[in-house]
């Protein structure tokens, strides 16, 4: 048929993401002296040929020529190149099963390791063109099938000349030899494929740069494309968000940018143009005005277990779904508070002081075990809960309050009242939230009706103590020490000073702001928020969303996914459902949640349909957001 489509791909580099031989290479001589050597001999001549600076045939005989391989070599190669297929091939998998009649993998590499990898994709056996290996009776590799026009100069135009196909030819590629095809005539467009390596002298032939086949299939606006390509999706992260984090966004195929520290309000409002996705820490402020300035904003990672420095209202009424990493630092947080209670017991702090100032000062007077004191836990939440458990384990009895009512574990004793656990505990540890109305949650008044010589710990947020009113109490003698790890106004990165409203007293930590900053918990924010984020931009789940209704969705596969974000008003799926019937869609899934303000309307239906049912939905009034996925 004159219009049916032909999808001409390239295996080394494209498929996968590396060079075949260069792998095999580095299996044959892996611990010997000759794998820097050899490994670099070959990949100087794969790179001069995928330049066109060396004919293939040279290039192929010179680097078989360097490897002593055998077929049982070749095996573990086309194993361990499953492990390697390119990221945007993997995302598309459903892709290739769909168009097995009309994939063709054209390759200058070899048939023998090839087809284990793309068959496992749906490709057919007889579209799979490739060179072939000469083996002698012990299996071992001799050369190559020399009458292969695979094997020749120009053998891939020598290859499409005589397959002749009938229809629209595309190329994607990254070497000089894909190029050739569409230099012959014989493709009407070449797409040089960039995700894996980028070669500036066939970047410069290509007709079209593709950084992963997302884009491709979107350019074409083939029924399989995503709405819009991953490779196009641009991620902001800020406040030096641990490296993991981008690097699993960027397998993603998302475009990543990391910056180290905070921005301010206006420096945000011109950085987040053209964002689909921001990752922050505690120090930026999304404020609504932000949020307004944002053109292309789909989403908001919070990396930490607060949102209190965001406006979840601003971004509910812009349809942007904001996620945060609840239990990922509670360990250390916890850790960190049973530390500073120890120490501050032990007067550990004060010691320290007076052997910088030359005093020496061997005593136990005010230094008490924790084994048998009270700890009263303000804030039964994840980390008050488990800061409970660790505490009772190290001897503390344990008391909590709480405005919400949680169940006690192990051996706590729940508190009805603040001023009762005040009067009671020796050690008051803050885990409260940081919603507006905790703001000057705990004043001069409780820090009065604390025990004389308690001690304070505040892990929680910055704004929730009274300070002025801590600094008197403890240089009062009232309290025997605090810690105070968050602040009311906190530094936007390592470079700014410090100015530390709590001065010249000896039993006191302060710490900027490192209750959750240990390796393991950055490592567990990086992959749980990135997580969440993929899988809201993959399958539309929203499960986890601080401020969206929770929807967890599956991945649909053989159709399409609308997400419509809307105002929680009457009849809106009515008319959703009207545009399906007037479109004659067939719909295969419906979900819908709603919370006060918003209502989320996820609808799987069959691929097929008019450009102008997306219009028809766009347009349905009180729409705040609407979306495709597949």
């Amino acid at each position: 048929m004159a219009n049916k489509r032909f999808f001409v791909i390239d295996f080394d580099s494209t498929f996968t993401k590396v060079e075949a031989l260069d792998v095999l290479s580095d299996i044959l001589y892996e611990g010997t002296d000759k794998k820097e050597e050899i490994g670099s001999k070959i990949k100087e001549l794969t790179d001069q040929a995928m330049a066109g600076e060396l004919s293939f045939r040279e290039a192929l005989e010179q680097r078989l020529a360097l490897l002593d391989a055998t077929k049982k070599d070749v095996d573990q190669l086309s194993s361990e190149l499953k492990k390697l297929v390119s990221e945007s091939v993997k995302r598309n998998k459903a892709f290739f099963s769909q168009e097995k009649d009309n994939v063709l993998i054209v390759s200058s590499g070899f048939k023998d390791f090839i087809a284990p990898v793309v068959k496992d994709f749906g490709i057919k056996e007889e579209n799979i063109y490739a060179n072939t290996f000469t083996y002698n009776d012990k299996d071992e590799v001799t050369g190559f099938d020399a009458s292969n026009p695979l094997s020749e100069h120009k053998g891939k135009v020598k290859l499409m000349e005589e397959l002749s196909l009938d229809g629209e030819v595309l190329v994607i590629g990254d070497g000089y030899t894909d190029y050739e095809i569409r230099e012959a005539g014989l493709a009407k467009t070449f797409y040089a494929f960039t995700e894996n390596i980028k070669r500036e002298k066939v970047l410069a032939k290509a007709d079209v740069e593709a950084s992963s086949f997302d884009e491709i299939l979107y350019s074409i606006k083939h029924p399989m494309a995503t709405s819009f390509p991953k490779s196009k999706i641009k991620v902001l992260l800020l406040e030096n968000i641990h490296k993991d984090a981008k690097q699993k966004l960027e397998d993603e195929g998302y475009q990543v940018e990391l910056l180290g520290g905070a921005l301010d309000e206006d420096e945000l409002c011109e950085k987040i143009k053209g964002v689909h996705i921001l990752g922050i820490r505690s120090k930026t402020m999304l404020t609504r005005k932000v949020v307004e300035a944002a053109d292309r904003l789909m989403l908001v990672g919070a990396f930490c277990i607060g949102t209190n420095q965001i406006d979840l209202q601003a971004c509910t009424d812009h349809g942007v779904s904001v996620f945060n990493a609840p239990f990922s630092n509670t360990r250390s947080v916890v850790e960190m508070a049973i530390g500073e209670i120890i120490l501050l017991m032990r007067q550990i702090p004060r010691r320290m002081r007076q052997m910088d100032r030359g005093e020496w000062s061997k005593s136990a007077n005010g230094s008490f075990e924790v084994r048998g004191k009270k700890l009263g836990i303000i804030g039964y939440g994840n980390i008050g809960s488990q800061l409970s458990i660790l505490a009772e384990m190290l001897g503390m009895d344990v008391y909590y309050y709480d405005v919400v009512e949680k169940l006690a574990l192990g051996n706590a004793t729940k508190l009805n009242s603040l001023d009762q656990l005040l009067s009671t505990c020796d050690v008051v540890s803050l885990h409260v939230d940081g919603r507006a109305e905790n703001k000057g949650y705990f004043t001069g008044e409780h820090i009065a009706k604390m025990k004389k010589g308690a001690i304070l710990v505040n892990l929680a947020r910055g704004p929730v103590v009274e300070l002025e009113a801590l600094q008197q109490a403890l240089q009062s003698g009232h309290l025997a020490g605090a810690a105070i790890d968050v602040f009311p106004v906190e530094p936007k990165n390592n470079n700014d000073t410090f100015d530390a409203p709590l001065k010249d007293v000896d039993n006191l930590i302060l710490t900027p702001h490192i209750g959750g900053s240990t390796l393991e918990a950055q490592e567990n924010i990086a992959d749980f928020v990135p997580g969440k984020m993929i899988e809201y931009v993959n399958t539309g789940s929203s499960f986890n969303s601080v401020n969206f209704p929770n929807v967890q969705l599956p991945r649909l596969e053989n159709g399409h996914r609308m997400l419509h974000i809307h105002k929680n008003v009457s009849g809106i799926l009515a008319q959703m459902n009207n545009v399906f019937a007037k479109h004659g869609c067939n719909i295969l899934g419906q979900y819908l949640k709603t919370n006060e303000d918003i209502g989320y309307v996820i609808t799987d239906i069959d691929q097929t349909y008019q450009p102008e049912l997306l219009e028809d939905l766009r347009s349905i009034d009180n729409t705040i957001k609407f979306r495709t996925l597949y």
